[in-house]
């Protein structure tokens, strides 16, 4: 445990990532999981969703060992780095995504994103709880306003629907995925405590994942399957690519350079652009609290931006 003045990450970066470049990949990142929820609905059907997430983070690490080797990065963790890569890909990949392919059978995709926009705060407390770091309370204050945010924004949305309960199991499942998110990430900071890079940790990380699902799939009998339609393929490509080596990657880079619970914050933007193409895609509608909780998460945003780096 370190020395409780710490401070937490979000403000106490480890390297010179600029507001501008922070801010940047926030967004490359928001619009890319702004977007995967919509396409994880291309990936339910004939395929069990384990198995799904099995193929996606295969051939993610798959990008990722083979970006490290072209690159000239070595792909050797020591024991503990294996051992942090082992838990963030545990939670962030195996039981976050697993639940989330689960959740998405029985709810709405901007549902499932609207239950990570909490993430910000979650991992607020989570640092301050176990490692003892400490956050400035305009951090708080963002948080804390994103989480709001999400309420006011999905508020209508929920409250007008009758939760039967799938329904109900969905919303559930998709509050475990958050929470095991968030764990997952306390595990990737414990491998940037001991030296890992970005690249052949998140590399490690996804394998791990998926063995962890693969293994559960042959113990439980799943059936594997592969949908050779267009609509899957090309799904599961961009979420393999975009939604999982590009955006995994820059939002691994900003929590080591910006802190987790900036990176986080990206959770609370998401359904915002998830809203935006169920308006597009699927013809949704949305009143004056979808706006309302739209200003309260941006306006949280920024407070988490501009908070002050510790000295």
């Amino acid at each position: 445990m370190s020395d409780p003045a710490a401070p937490e990450p979000s403000v106490a970066p480890s390297s010179g990532m600029s507001r501008n470049v922070a801010l940047a990949a926030v967004t490359v990142c928001a619009l890319i999981w702004g977007t995967t929820w919509f396409a994880i609905t291309f990936q339910l059907g004939s395929v069990p969703p384990l198995v799904s997430v099995v193929w996606r983070f295969s051939i993610a690490s798959g990008l990722l060992f083979l970006g490290c080797l072209l690159t000239g990065r070595s792909v050797r963790l020591t024991r503990g780095q294996h051992l942090a890569a082992l838990g963030q890909g545990a939670m962030a990949f195996a039981i976050s995504y697993g639940c989330v392919y689960l959740a998405e059978e029985r709810v709405t995709s901007g549902v499932v994103a609207v239950a990570f926009a909490s993430m910000a705060l979650m991992n607020l407390i989570l640092f301050r709880v176990v490692v003892g770091q400490r956050a400035a309370p305009v951090v708080w204050t963002g948080a804390s306003l994103g989480a709001l945010g999400v309420l006011v924004l999905t508020a209508g949305e929920l409250s007008g629907s009758r939760l039967g309960p799938e329904a109900s199991t969905g919303i559930a499942l998709a509050l475990v995925a958050s929470v095991a998110s968030t764990v997952g990430n306390f595990f990737a900071w414990r491998g940037q405590q001991q030296g890992s890079l970005v690249l052949p940790s998140t590399a490690w990380a996804m394998a791990y994942g998926s063995a962890i699902l693969a293994l559960v799939g042959l113990a439980t009998g799943v059936e594997w399957r592969f949908e050779p339609t267009f609509g899957y393929v090309a799904s599961l490509l961009y979420l393999a690519v975009f939604g999982s080596v590009i955006a995994f990657v820059l939002y691994f880079s900003l929590a080591r350079s910006r802190g987790f619970t900036l990176a986080s914050y990206i959770g609370a933007l998401t359904p915002g652009i998830a809203m935006l193409v169920s308006v597009v895609f699927e013809d949704a509608r949305f009143g004056w609290p979808a706006a309302a909780g739209l200003t309260l998460v941006v306006l949280g945003q920024v407070l988490i931006v501009r908070a002050p780096r510790a000295g």
